[in-house]
């Protein structure tokens, strides 16, 4: 594949243009009463307001954002195996909410809260400068076709804005299984000034042991697809 030139990619996030289509898909009963009985325990809502983080986990702790976590069996997995670290889901798809509800509730995590809401508005609203240690985005929409790319949502100023909410020395942990999407979000990152590349070949990670399989890989494997993973280091020098 051909790299494409970060510079020709969309240069900021736009509000009109969303990396989500809204999918409400079959809502169970069970996800249903979920999102109403448990929403108050796990779930955050966006107000336009910064959380105080502190506050809602009642301690000062290491920090993940998950975003677009899906069904959030990943989540609840990698939440569970790390008490010390707090997490945050934000998913937009009800029926993957509800699901990740009752894992949590099931698995009796305290270290776990929940939002409905658009990325960016999260990320430039909701959440302070240097808030998070870790983020993980594992296996977004790739959006394949040319005339949906500016949909994507690793592009220039989304990274930037990571840049801006991930600590300094903090990870940016990313996973496909869309070859094109790989390079690209190569791409992007390798030509940020927030991050650099934990490969010592500046290109792809092994698979770390820590990520669940999920179920978009597993569906991906079936089809002979071969999952990227991506590890980028916030830069300690500052980013303005």
């Amino acid at each position: 594949m051909t790299s494409q030139n970060p510079s020709d990619l969309p240069a900021q996030p736009n509000r009109a243009i969303r990396s989500f289509v809204l999918r409400q898909g079959r809502i169970t009963s069970a996800q249903s009463r979920a999102l109403a009985q448990l929403w108050p325990s796990y779930g955050l809502d966006f107000t336009g307001g910064t959380l105080d983080l502190d506050a809602i986990f009642e301690r000062h702790a290491p920090r993940t954002l998950e975003i677009g976590f899906g069904d959030g069996e990943s989540l609840v997995t990698i939440a569970a195996a790390h008490p010390e670290r707090d997490y945050i889901g934000l998913e937009v798809h009800e029926p993957g909410v509800g699901h990740c509800l009752l894992a949590a509730q099931q698995a009796d995590l305290k270290n776990l809260r929940v939002m409905r809401h658009d990325a960016v508005e999260v990320l430039m609203h909701a959440l302070k400068s240097d808030d998070l240690d870790e983020v993980l985005i594992y296996f977004p929409d790739p959006w394949p076709k040319k005339r949906h790319h500016k949909r994507r949502i690793i592009q220039p100023a989304f990274v930037q804005l990571l840049g801006e909410r991930i600590q300094p020395g903090g990870r940016l942990r990313l996973a496909t299984d869309w070859a094109p999407y790989a390079h690209w979000m190569l791409d992007v990152l390798s030509t940020s000034n927030c991050f650099d590349n934990a490969a010592l070949d500046q290109g792809f990670v092994k698979r770390p042991a820590e990520r669940p399989v999920t179920k978009f890989e597993r569906r991906g494997l079936r089809l002979g697809h071969v999952a990227h993973d991506l590890e980028f280091i916030r830069k300690v020098v500052s980013i303005t």
